[in-house]
């Protein structure tokens, strides 16, 4: 379905997350490369609201989030990280999942994609594109339990939802449980995930074509900023919050805080900030 890394790009990749070589296909390395993605390559959806889409031709996402050094959100990112998974000598293919986070009253549609791994004869979760609190490798279990460096707990729950049997990742950092996002194990093809990125991307109902979106993970929680809003978490607890006051400050704080750095046009374009005269 995707074509693995190959040689120049896996060495192009590593240097892009801070690895020397691609790690052992086993949980330990995907714990490694998952983690070390997830450090390095930020989330964001700018593109899209500067009105350029999201190619998903493997090329076009290869040289947005790796030889541009950008971010991306979902659909770019884990299907760079499939790839590199691939390369890497891990058994992966790619899922979909319906995000619970914000509650609409009814069944949400499937926006979002991760990867499924097979390690010793069990599947496993490796996502390196939700967009906010790093989701560590969690084996697929009723009741499977996973913490992560900022202090939450991640569980996996076997429910019926929409009337079809799936599992719902749940989060806990100190508050109780929230659902995040539940799936099936249902095979996904290209064509699926080009008609949800599709949605994702245009559709007036995704938060995707309303809100400007960067956030990243840092060492003990994480970093986000939605539209001139920006929040630190540490531990679970906010440590810093601010509001971009002009456009000159919002780049600088896209750049030196998220790695992301827009060029005056394009920050113009964004149409945060309204021209000076």
């Amino acid at each position: 379905m995707i074509a693995a890394l190959d040689n120049g790009e896996s060495a192009a990749y590593c240097a892009r997350i801070g690895l020397a070589a691609l790690p052992a296909a086993d949980a330990e390395g995907l714990a490694l490369i998952q983690r070390a993605h997830r450090l390095a390559i930020p989330f964001e959806n700018l593109d899209i609201m500067l009105g350029r889409g999201i190619d998903l031709a493997p090329e076009s996402v290869f040289a947005k989030l790796v030889t541009a050094r950008r971010g991306g959100y979902c659909f770019e990112q884990n299907q760079l990280f499939l790839r590199a998974l691939l390369a890497a000598g891990f058994a992966a293919r790619p899922l979909l999942a319906r995000v619970w986070l914000i509650p609409t009253g009814t069944t949400p549609p499937r926006t979002h994609s991760f990867n499924l791994v097979e390690l010793g004869g069990r599947p496993w979760i490796a996502d390196a594109g939700f967009g906010g609190a790093f989701t560590p490798p969690m084996p697929i279990g009723d009741g499977a339990e996973a913490s992560s460096p900022d202090g939450a707990r991640h569980r996996l729950s076997a429910r019926a939802i929409g009337g079809e049997s799936a599992w719902m990742l749940e989060r806990n950092d100190g508050n109780g449980w929230a659902d995040q996002y539940s799936f099936t194990l249902a095979p996904v093809v290209s064509a699926d995930l080009e008609m949800a990125n599709h949605w994702t991307a245009t559709a007036p109902a995704s938060r995707f074509t309303r809100l400007h979106i960067a956030s990243r993970v840092t060492e003990m929680g994480f970093l986000s900023l939605t539209d001139r809003s920006f929040t630190e978490r540490a531990g679970g607890r906010i440590v810093d919050q601010a509001e971009a006051g002009d456009a000159a400050g919002w780049s600088r704080l896209l750049a030196d805080r998220f790695g992301i750095a827009l060029d005056p046009t394009a920050v113009a374009g964004l149409g945060l900030f309204a021209l000076s005269r």
